[in-house]
């Protein structure tokens, strides 16, 4: 199975903690270059000196930019990218929006999150897409959520804009194939990160319950009985990027220990 991506360069969103941090040790541990991205540069610095070195040639770098403000991040990205050379593999991945039932999130809300999320996705893709397309090579692959085959209760918002993401993906697929370039979805079950984090925090002041309560609750649903590690996310998201998923195309993936009950 062919995994290597030496000489191939990465840029990974969210990069600097959980899901995209493991992204993007796993793509370096294939050899790629990664350039991870993020708004923290203490917490991109951090991340940065995680990321293996498997060749002498491998370099990695980090950006730190803001997904909402649009305007900066494709300048940054065109920066980097413009020198030394080109992104092949676009990992979409960005913090969900806040917990909340769908009828009581403002109009503000919603938009706040089409443009951190598909808009800026958007940005990269159209940034990126030139230097794939004169490469040979390219992989997009967006973390979203189990939310686009089944609804989470209290993440309205979430579940709104995931779905636009995943729809606008599944186009990009039938566009972009038949120049080579893949498009593929990752739909990360319960994950041991901030995120989740969060989530917990948040059932804990509606509920009263514990956070060992609320776990169990949670892990009740899922067959293998326990939360994932961001790496084993991050192994999904790898594969994809890789030459061996050339076939794979347009479809989403949940990673979620078979607690999503739909095909």
């Amino acid at each position: 199975m062919d995994l290597d991506l030496s000489g191939k360069h990465a840029l990974v969103c969210g990069g600097s903690q959980g899901i995209g941090r493991a992204a993007g040790i796993e793509l370096a541990k294939l050899g790629a270059d990664v350039t991870l991205l993020s708004r923290s540069r203490e917490s991109l610095e951090a991340a940065l000196n995680a990321l293996p070195v498997v060749h002498a040639t491998q370099e990695h770098a980090y950006i730190a930019a803001d997904m909402r403000d649009h305007a900066t991040l494709r300048a940054k990205v065109e920066a980097t990218i413009n020198a030394p050379k080109p992104v092949q593999i676009l990992v979409n991945n960005t913090g969900g929006p806040p917990n909340g039932l769908a009828q009581n999130a403002s109009v503000e809300e919603y938009t706040d999150a089409f443009h951190q999320h598909l808009i800026a996705n958007q940005v990269l893709v159209q940034t990126v897409l030139p230097g794939m397309r004169a490469s040979g090579y390219g992989r997009i692959v967006n973390v979203i959520s189990t939310s686009v085959k089944e609804p989470i209760r209290n993440l309205g918002v979430s579940n709104t804009i995931r779905g636009a993401v995943a729809s606008w993906a599944k186009t990009l697929a039938a566009e972009l194939g038949p120049y080579g370039i893949t498009v593929n979805n990752v739909l990360p079950g319960y994950t041991k990160t901030q995120r989740l984090d969060e989530i917990l925090d948040n059932r804990i002041k509606t509920t009263g319950k514990t956070a060992e309560e609320i776990a169990k609750t949670m892990l009740a649903s899922v067959p293998l009985g326990r939360f994932a590690d961001a790496a084993e996310i991050a192994n999904v998201i790898a594969f994809l990027a890789s030459p061996a998923a050339s076939y794979v195309n347009g479809i989403n993936v949940p990673v979620d220990g078979g607690r999503t009950l739909s095909l």
